[in-house]
């Protein structure tokens, strides 16, 4: 299993993860983001859609629990479909709102609270960790399939330090 673990100082770097990692991303990609409240999961999948091209504004997903984007990734428009199950109350809400169906080689998805859709949810790409650490977040990516593995390898994380 592939690891990476970086320190991000402030909001600004972790912006820079966002748009980096935006980079790195290919179609069919799925990430859980993992955090308490304040982490830093929506600025960073703010940062990244920002990036990936999205002009519009990126609100949180927390009431409607996914929010579909259309960016540009490898050269094809994508849906990036940002899911927030913060606020689900069982595993069954994910299957009858169709959400699995958006898990596929045209999207990439993204999972804030990705344990409120076990065990329903499809397996991830990526597990991307935040943990608010005294001076910025600590941040952990763990590549868990062959497209983890390559989205990270192309990760060029480069702080504005």
């Amino acid at each position: 299993m592939q690891r990476l673990q970086l320190h991000l100082p402030d909001e600004a770097a972790t912006a820079t993860l966002g748009a980096d990692l935006a980079r790195a991303l290919t179609p069919g990609l799925t990430l859980y983001l993992h955090g308490d409240l304040g982490a830093g999961k929506t600025a960073l999948t703010r940062a990244l859609l920002h990036a990936a091209g999205y002009r519009g504004r990126v609100k949180s997903p927390t009431y409607t629990l996914a929010e579909p984007y259309e960016v540009e990734l490898a050269d094809r428009m994508v849906t990036l479909i940002h899911f927030d199950l913060y606020r689900m109350a069982s595993p069954e809400e994910f299957l009858d709102a169709g959400f699995r169906e958006h898990f596929n080689e045209n999207s990439v998805c993204i999972v804030e609270w990705p344990e409120k859709g076990e065990p329903v949810l499809p397996p991830p790409d990526i597990h991307l960790s935040l943990v608010v650490a005294q001076h910025g977040r600590d941040v952990e990516l763990r590549a868990l399939s062959d497209k983890g593995h390559q989205c990270l390898a192309r990760l060029k994380f480069a702080p504005n330090l």
